[in-house]
């Protein structure tokens, strides 16, 4: 049986992305021993998200159309435009039929930190390194983690655990990762989604400091490899452990042990590597 693919939205493949729900449902045909079936499936949407800094167009990346207020805070932040939340103004997400702009108030000196920065460009999806011109800018000096937390293995366990109740779009779509950011014993009290591993962190990270939670009491969890980006965006916020279901990156290893932050891989069950700052990890007897 033939399948008819659905046509395009005026302008394109890419005409009324702007509009797109962060999943839709598409036709396939399921090939299986020289049988053709078709089939319907949700399939998780990339939309163009375009970061204008008080009226600068800055960097556009492709994103999942969802709590993009809080990827527009946390991207700020862990990027280091701003030095906190509060130097943060107002944050509005535009609808447009080819993407969204989220355009986003900053002050005056950090709009010519920016422009200084030279930075407009397109990124991949979820690209660490979004418009970054000069290697220095692309692997900045790691940030000190001041935070003396420790956490006793079981929440590790309970978090990883737990992550997977949080992600209702990859459990319709299986193509969409997830961070979260957990409290000492492990519950997992923030998380978002995103076709992206670096948006998905900067999204929790953004909704803490919109909710004015500090970060460095808990620890953070991603459905992902632990890319030295990751290890930046926890040392800017403060977050003392990293954990990973995939491999870490050898950068992200070297910086994370100049950070000091606990960075874990392979969280697996109740199996994990520890591959920097094991102290911080120990079973808490009473």
């Amino acid at each position: 049986m033939g399948v008819v693919a659905e046509r395009p939205p005026s302008g394109g493949a890419a005409g009324g992305i702007g509009y797109a729900p962060p999943v839709t449902t598409r036709p396939f045909v399921r090939l299986s021993d020289g049988e053709e079936v078709a089939e319907r499936a949700p399939v998780a949407e990339e939309v163009p998200v375009a970061f204008v800094y008080s009226g600068r167009p800055h960097v556009v990346m492709m994103c999942s159309p969802t709590d993009l207020e809080d990827l527009a805070v946390g991207f700020t932040l862990t990027e280091e435009i701003v030095g906190s939340a509060s130097d943060i103004g107002r944050v509005e997400a535009e609808r447009h039929s080819r993407g969204v702009e989220l355009r986003i108030d900053i002050g005056p000196a950090a709009v010519e930190r920016l422009a200084a920065r030279s930075r407009a460009l397109a990124g991949r999806t979820g690209c660490g390194l979004c418009g970054v011109e000069a290697i220095d800018d692309a692997v900045r000096p790691a940030r000190n983690v001041t935070s003396t937390a420790s956490f006793d293995p079981e929440s590790l366990w309970r978090a990883g655990a737990a992550l997977e109740d949080h992600q209702p779009m990859n459990r319709d779509t299986r193509a969409v990762h997830a961070a979260g950011w957990c409290t000492s014993d492990g519950t997992v009290a923030v998380a978002r989604e995103d076709v992206g591993r670096h948006n998905a962190l900067d999204k929790v990270l953004g909704a803490l400091a919109r909710s004015g939670r500090d970060p460095s009491d808990g620890f953070l969890v991603v459905t992902s490899r632990a890319s030295f980006e990751l290890v930046q965006k926890a040392a800017v916020a403060g977050v003392p452990m990293l954990a990973a279901v995939s491999r870490p990156t050898g950068l992200a290893v070297r910086l994370a042990d100049a950070a000091g932050i606990t960075l874990v891989g392979l969280l697996r069950g109740r199996s994990a590597n520890v591959y920097t700052h094991p102290e911080r990890l120990r079973a808490h007897r009473t």
